[in-house]
């Protein structure tokens, strides 16, 4: 069963300054889960974790990353600015996009960001854009067809079948922009790639390795490049559901070992540092959505309308994707109901929960949506003129920290032009 880290008496003192909905962080739990990342791959001295910056662009978030020693993946032109506000410099910052503006690689280089190039033709676009290459540069790569974990597929969600997703290279792609790279004056080459999304297996990353490993073994004997890491990317997931079990980090940086000594060592690239970017796993289970119970609703089902909305959460509404309930409070109360749990958009996919058995829930109750520290506030937005909500740090010693206030109709309006 999933427990809220924050208590319903602790709630009640934050809605004295700070109404729901509001967006909270376990800031203990995110350390702890930053520090067990960096002991599952302590044994590869140039590991680090590259933040995903899209899944919480939140400076109050990226600075304890910071602190636990994590870098961070950008992906846009504010992701890099924010980053470099938050202290983040030269290859602390991984620059991931895709469709790049020319702008977006002049700011990434000037930061001395890792360029990950998306496509062969970015090579020649960032060459002319920026009058030279970096001597450091990495390459997307993109295996096609479909990938699978064992017989049947291995049980895990895909985000794209990677034939049908628009990032990376092709094989002989990879190669080319190697070669052609090193002929514009490249020294040191990365390869990255990301094929799948929220896997609940300890079994990906380490086939994901052993894929990658040996795509860069072969494209080091083939172009004579030195191939100083390999971005495994994210992938790695959380159980949403409480019925699923959890990844095991350390089972996984062990897997990961295994297939570095059995593919790289013994092709002499045992020096090439091992990197991870990711976002979910890092922040998700970190992170609740709280709101309020303020309507019920009986007619062909029956309904309990909160104050948040899609808005401060899109998934659900998104994609259908589940995320765990709990009415605080009641957490031990028989969960004998069956609701839908709605916002208050114009849209009939409003909806955290479908058919959702719960405690009885009144008007006043207050509700934890588990599982939102990732891709949660981030994928706010202002439909229906609906203003995105504060975010707040637990800290360790019981105190709440304000990281970011919520929207008021002036923010709304303020890049009108009447």
């Amino acid at each position: 069963m999933k427990k809220p880290f924050l208590t319903l008496s602790q709630v009640q003192e934050i809605k004295r300054t700070c109404p729901t909905p509001f967006h909270i962080y376990d800031e203990r739990g995110i350390r702890e889960n930053a520090r067990a990342l960096k002991a599952a791959f302590a044994w590869n001295p140039g590991f680090r974790e590259y933040f995903a910056v899209k899944a919480t662009p939140t400076p109050g978030i990226l600075n304890i990353l910071r602190e636990e020693g994590c870098g961070v993946d950008c992906s846009s032109l504010t992701e890099l600015m924010m980053s470099e506000r938050c202290g983040f410099s030269g290859r602390e910052i991984m620059f991931s996009s895709n469709e790049t503006p020319a702008e977006e690689f002049e700011l990434a280089a000037k930061l001395g960001a890792v360029i990950n190039l998306d496509d062969i033709t970015h090579v020649d676009f960032l060459h002319k854009t920026l009058g030279r290459v970096p001597e450091t540069v990495c390459c997307r790569f993109n295996p096609g067809g479909v990938f699978t974990l064992g017989e049947g597929g291995g049980g895990f969600q895909v985000m794209d079948n990677p034939g049908e997703a628009k990032y990376g290279m092709t094989r002989p792609q990879l190669v080319q922009a190697f070669t052609r790279l090193k002929a514009l004056g490249a020294k040191h080459f990365g390869i990255h790639a990301f094929l799948a999304s929220n896997t609940i297996s300890n079994e990906y990353y380490p086939a994901l390795a052993r894929l990658l490993f040996q795509t860069a073994a072969d494209a080091a004997r083939e172009t004579g490049c030195h191939v100083a890491f390999i971005n495994l990317s994210g992938g790695v997931g959380v159980p949403y559901r409480p019925d699923q079990p959890a990844n095991d980090i350390a089972v996984i940086g062990e897997g990961v070992r295994r297939a570095f000594e059995e593919i790289l060592v013994p092709a002499g690239l045992g020096d090439v540092s091992i990197f991870t970017e990711l976002g979910r796993f890092m922040l998700a289970p970190f992170g609740h959505l709280v709101t309020t119970a303020i309507h019920e609703k009986h007619i062909y089902k029956e309904y309990i309308g909160v104050d948040a909305c899609a808005v401060n959460l899109m998934r659900p509404a998104m994609y259908g994707a589940y995320h765990h309930i709990t009415v605080l409070g009641k957490e031990n109360a028989p969960e004998d109901h069956v609701y839908d749990v709605v916002g208050s958009l114009c849209e009939n996919n409003d909806k955290f929960a479908v058919d959702r058995e719960l405690p009885e829930i009144v008007p006043g109750d207050v509700l934890v949506i588990h599982d939102t520290g990732a891709h949660g506030f981030s994928m706010g937005y202002n439909y229906n003129g609906k203003l995105r909500s504060a975010e707040l740090l637990l800290r360790p010693d019981g105190s709440v920290k304000l990281l970011r206030r919520a929207e008021t109709p002036e923010d709304y309006f303020a890049t009108l032009v009447w």
